[in-house]
């Protein structure tokens, strides 16, 4: 079965709910996101420490970071190992991940989002909302990220290079979370 995804909020309009939602952050939370995005870079120039993959769970749930902290400094070593090689696709990148307890799939692709932000956008609901779509499994997530890719190489969102995660998809990513905030006002 192929997902279906519509664009909810129009092409025009997602530069402007990109930049809004980072406007409208709270100082927190734009704390969290520059230091996940710093923690994917090292994450990426082969720093697999618990510290680096902590600071990208922090970034999208406080809660989370008691059940991924009591995973193996080697667990978590291999599966960083897996998601920052350039040759790992996109399945064995988030199986590795999705073997660490606490990592479930919006957080797993919220890691590699950090790691690789140009290659990767993350999975959320509101982004998902954005597209008219609720599923969330390994195949739902390679079309999703297709649809995104095609989405960004067309050129209506571009990158925030003065923010983290400066890539035309972490952008898009903005925009889709905007735009679902902006609906629940």
């Amino acid at each position: 079965m192929t997902a279906n995804f519509e664009l909810q909020p129009g092409e025009a309009e997602l530069q402007k709910l990109a930049e809004q939602c980072w406007q409208e952050a709270p100082n927190r939370e734009r704390r969290l996101e520059e230091e996940a995005f710093e923690a994917g870079e090292a994450i990426r120039h082969g720093d697999y420490s618990l510290a680096n993959l902590e600071a990208i769970v922090r970034w999208k749930s406080e809660a989370l970071v008691q059940y991924v902290i009591v995973n193996s400094t080697t667990s978590i070593r291999r599966a960083l190992e897996v998601a920052a090689d350039p040759e790992s696709t996109t399945a064995e990148t988030l199986s590795a991940l999705l073997a660490l307890r606490g990592v479930e799939m919006s957080l797993a692709t919220a890691i590699i989002a950090a790691i690789y932000p140009e290659r990767y956008i993350e999975l959320e609901m509101g982004d998902l909302e954005a597209l008219g779509q609720a599923r969330q499994d390994v195949r739902f997530y390679e079309e999703y990220l297709a649809f995104c890719r095609r989405l960004v190489e067309s050129g209506i969102v571009k990158p925030q290079t003065n923010l983290p995660g400066p890539t035309p998809l972490h952008a898009l990513d903005r925009a889709l979370v905007q735009w679902s905030r902006n609906r629940s006002l």
